[in-house]
């Protein structure tokens, strides 16, 4: 332990000039001290060199209690056990680091943060979800391309053991499930934790889906997309909460998987960060974060409409 510590230590007082410098926007989710102990801690087991968070922003959302309950927790937490030094704007975040998390998890926030972060030229990786309506999605696209920043974002479910094992060839539709609490402040339902499934689906399926009927009842919500190769995907959304899993149908059988298969951790998302950061190609195209907002949407209006199909835009 002492010789764990020591290695924390060492790592924080000597930076190497090799390593990317990150900054937090957002200190009110678990997942900002959960990625700070797998970057900063070299003597962590899943420690993933090449890049370090060295300075936070703390933002925060006060008339979200998950979000006020939780912003000063976390900010203490980073400080105090991985040495990240807590500025009081993104301006100042923006003249100490080489690329920024977007964590805050409010996603009503992220535009106005995006568009303050943009300012600094500086790739970015906005964490689940990108946006809270489909307007805002669409402006954070605008705004990266006016400004030429590259950005993207994805949940952790992508690059889970189960998604490997169920990418086969010949693949004929999938059907998706998972927890499906909801926050009334965001417009885009699916997009509070429904948005984990919806990462599941378009991982397995791709883009191409033309058409969305959302069928929804107090405890669980059915969305089905109908792509245009006539495949069917589909998610359920189960409330308060379930295991995530799949099932995918090939031309011979069908495959599953469930449990932590699914939700073990966030190794493989962080270490696709890193890459993106290093390398400035995006392991998820910009083209299939949109259309996976534009399906939520048509299931939003699908909802609306009494279940009847929605066209894509």
């Amino acid at each position: 332990m002492a010789y764990s510590r020591f290695l924390l230590v060492l790592a924080l007082a000597l930076p190497c000039a090799a390593q990317i410098k990150l900054g937090v926007v957002g200190t009110d989710t678990s997942h900002v001290p959960a990625f700070a102990a797998v970057l900063n801690d070299p003597s962590n087991p899943n420690h993933i060199p090449g890049a370090r968070i060295v300075a936070a922003y703390k933002g925060g959302s006060a008339d979200l209690p998950s979000s006020a309950t939780r912003v000063d927790k976390y900010a203490d937490e980073v400080k105090t056990k991985y040495g990240v030094e807590i500025v009081p704007d993104i301006a100042t975040l923006l003249a100490k680091v080489d690329a920024v998390l977007l964590e805050s998890v409010d996603g009503r926030i992220h535009l106005s943060q995006f568009r303050e972060i943009a300012k600094g030229g500086k790739p970015v990786f906005i964490d689940k979800p990108l946006a809270a309506s489909i307007k805002d999605a669409r402006e954070i696209a605008r705004i990266g391309k006016q400004m030429n920043v590259k950005w993207f974002s994805s949940s952790s479910l992508r690059y889970g053991p189960g998604i490997d094992a169920l990418k086969q060839p010949g693949l004929k539709g999938v059907m998706a499930w998972g927890p499906g609490p909801v926050e009334p402040s965001h417009e885009l339902e699916l997009t509070w934790y429904g948005i984990h499934t919806v990462e599941i689906l378009y991982t397995l399926m791709g883009t191409g889906c033309k058409q969305v009927t959302m069928t929804a009842s107090p405890d669980s919500d059915v969305v089905t997309g109908l792509w245009k190769d006539g495949r069917l995907g589909t998610i359920r959304v189960n409330r308060p909460y379930s295991d995530f899993g799949a099932a995918v149908v090939t031309p011979k059988t069908v495959l599953s998987k469930t449990g932590k298969e699914f939700s073990s951790g966030y190794y493989g998302l962080i270490k696709e960060i890193v890459k993106f950061f290093q390398t400035g190609v995006s392991p998820v195209p910009e083209s299939e974060t949109m259309e996976m907002f534009e399906f939520m949407e048509a299931a939003r209006q699908s909802k609306l409409k009494g279940g009847v199909p929605v066209a894509l835009q």
